[in-house]
């Protein structure tokens, strides 16, 4: 549901990115004692509440990793369910994604989804991108040591084709060839359902993301849990390796 009350964010100290690992759905419903499908459905939920906060208080860039290289090993029938729910949500949201101004990318080997999540998922992308409001990440089939071999193949290729100069590779060029070249690093790394570890999401990007862990489950995260995880991150002093001045 929307989130009304006023905000205590300071609106001048926005964070640009705001990358967040969902987790938690599963453990959720265990403990209502309700398939792990039922947190799924639930977490999809949550996703449209924190998408359209973080569009209406100015947030640029939101990723959200939904779906990991890994989860592929789970269970056939929740692999399934959860293809179906990604199709479902792009279809639902498609409207409000096109009427909010908001972009919508992905991230990871898209060449693993089904071919129907594809075709909803590539064709939004296509409708939607000229949009400038907000982009909308979605990292499907990720796993961020896969991504930068990948960008390490695509830079060896390159320098022996001649395109490349190995002595000119700096950090802006090798970021270049990352999934998330059309975006910022993120300055906020959250995390729901209290587990404190980053799980191969961005290990390159958020060198100097601000991490922040909470102990909601991801079906239970709200808007004003989002308030408080920026207000946190506004408090924060980032130095970027500088010493703070002793003056």
């Amino acid at each position: 549901m929307p989130f009304e009350q006023k905000s205590r964010i300071d609106s001048s100290k926005l964070p640009v990115h705001i990358a967040i690992i969902m987790d938690g759905n599963g453990r959720w419903a265990n403990e209502r004692g309700l398939k792990r499908i039922e947190g799924h459905r639930k977490g999809g939920e949550v996703v449209d509440d924190i998408a359209t906060y973080a569009r209406e208080i100015g947030i640029r860039y939101l990723t959200l990793y939904a779906f990991s290289t890994e989860n592929w090993q789970r269970d056939p029938e929740e692999v399934s369910f959860l293809m179906n729910l990604l199709a479902d949500f792009l279809r639902d949201k498609r409207e409000k994604i096109l009427k909010n101004n908001i972009r919508l990318n992905v991230i990871g080997n898209t060449g693993d989804l089904p071919d129907f999540v594809r075709e909803r998922l590539f064709s939004l992308m296509e409708e939607s991108k000229d949009n400038s409001r907000m982009m909308l990440t979605l990292a499907l089939s990720y796993g961020s040591r896969s991504e930068i071999i990948n960008a390490v193949k695509s830079a060896i290729r390159d320098s022996l084709s001649g395109a490349l100069d190995p002595e000119g590779l700096t950090e802006e060029r090798f970021s270049g060839y990352l999934y998330t070249r059309q975006m910022p690093d993120p300055d906020i790394l959250l995390r729901t359902g209290g587990e404190k570890r980053v799980s191969n999401f961005l290990l390159y990007q958020i060198s100097y993301a601000e991490l922040i862990f909470v102990e909601k489950k991801w079906p239970d995260f709200t808007p004003k849990d989002l308030e408080e995880a920026i207000i946190e991150f506004q408090n924060r002093q980032r130095r970027f390796g500088k010493a703070k001045s002793l003056v």
